[in-house]
């Protein structure tokens, strides 16, 4: 590759300082001829902006004027943000010197490819794949999200067994290469998300567009995981069981989402129960209010669902998998990904 394509790097932050401390020095260090990199800050309460001031004066700094969460952090800054590429990072993520070349070429080596991951693996344990994207993510026939090399909980070692580009469902939003054009043509994340499932929402939109989502596993990078919300978190629970639905009212066919979303209702039920019967209250009833506002607003949802039907372009979708991965893995007691 001789012309090489702008590409911005775009960092969401809201406070944790320490995080820019640890983990902006691999960013600033990475090696790629047309790099710029941002910090997009979601209204930070400490002293985040003056430490990248002062001490990498290089960065762009973009402050939006409220804490938008993720998905309307990123749509308010990426105004302000010129490029052929955006790689939008989290900012608890260690990269190594040469994690965009990979990437870059695979994307520009198929124009209809319009976003990509790297392989993401545990900053802690590196020999891990990590939870939020692993190898690529996917998505079985009843809307719940797993990834090569991740069933649930459950992350596989990294024995390089999804070394392969490979085409998915949906890249990780902790680590998601996308093409600028194709960002805006998709108009972007889904505000109404504020964080979590964002990423996979824009990957379906995307490919019903007739883009292609891959996975690029030559390159990899170290993700902290649980920065802003940790697993442990009953408004994560929420967030994550509300998401889903908005996104299978909005991408799902008609005749589809007629049963799956009642169906869906049910297993979430189930999981509710399951919470509470295992101690965790807080989780059970988050899945209950998350129900709750989905019904409350369900024609605002109806809404955002007529924008995404009239703009389908293609129906034929790469990275879903035809059977249940809930059964496959608390039934079956499938634990990797190649054994499904």
């Amino acid at each position: 590759m001789t012309n090489y394509p702008k590409v911005s790097v775009v960092i969401i932050h809201w406070n944790k300082v320490e995080y820019l401390q640890k983990f902006l020095p691999s960013v600033v260090a990475s090696n790629y001829p047309n790099l710029e990199i941002v910090l997009a800050d979601n209204h930070s309460s400490d002293d985040s902006v003056n430490f990248i001031t002062e001490n990498y004066p290089q960065i762009k700094i973009v402050q939006n004027g409220y804490n938008y969460g993720y998905a309307g952090g990123y749509n308010q800054a990426l105004k302000h943000v010129e490029a052929d590429y955006y790689v939008l990072l989290n900012n608890d993520i260690e990269v190594g010197e040469n994690w965009i070349m990979p990437v870059i070429e695979a994307m520009e080596a198929d124009t209809t490819v319009a976003a990509a991951q790297p392989k993401m693996l545990q900053y802690t344990n590196r020999n891990f794949f990590e939870y939020a994207g692993a190898s690529g993510g996917h998505m079985d026939k009843f809307g719940y999200v797993f990834c090569r090399g991740r069933l649930f909980e459950k992350c596989e070692e990294d024995k390089l067994q999804y070394q392969n580009i490979e085409e998915i469902f949906w890249a990780t939003g902790a680590c998601l290469f996308i093409k600028a054009k194709a960002f805006h043509e998709a108009e972007g994340f889904d505000a109404n998300f504020f964080a979590h499932m964002e990423e996979v929402d824009l990957c379906w939109r995307l490919q019903l567009l007739g883009y292609k989502i891959i996975s690029v596993p030559e390159s990899y990078v170290f993700h902290l995981g649980g920065g802003t919300l940790s697993k442990l978190s009953d408004k994560k629970t929420y967030l994550n069981f509300r998401n889903s639905l908005i996104m299978m009212l909005k991408n799902l066919p008609t005749a589809q989402a007629f049963w799956l979303i009642p169906f869906r209702h049910m297993l979430d039920l189930l999981s509710s129960v399951f919470f509470l019967i295992n101690g965790f209250p807080k989780h059970s009833l988050a899945i209950h209010k998350a129900h709750y506002h989905f019904a409350k607003h369900f024609f605002t949802w109806l809404k955002l669902r007529k924008r995404v039907q009239a703009t389908i372009k293609n129906k034929n979708l790469t990275g879903i998998y035809n059977k249940s991965v809930v059964w496959k893995h608390f039934v079956e007691q499938k634990q990797f990904y190649s054994e499904l």
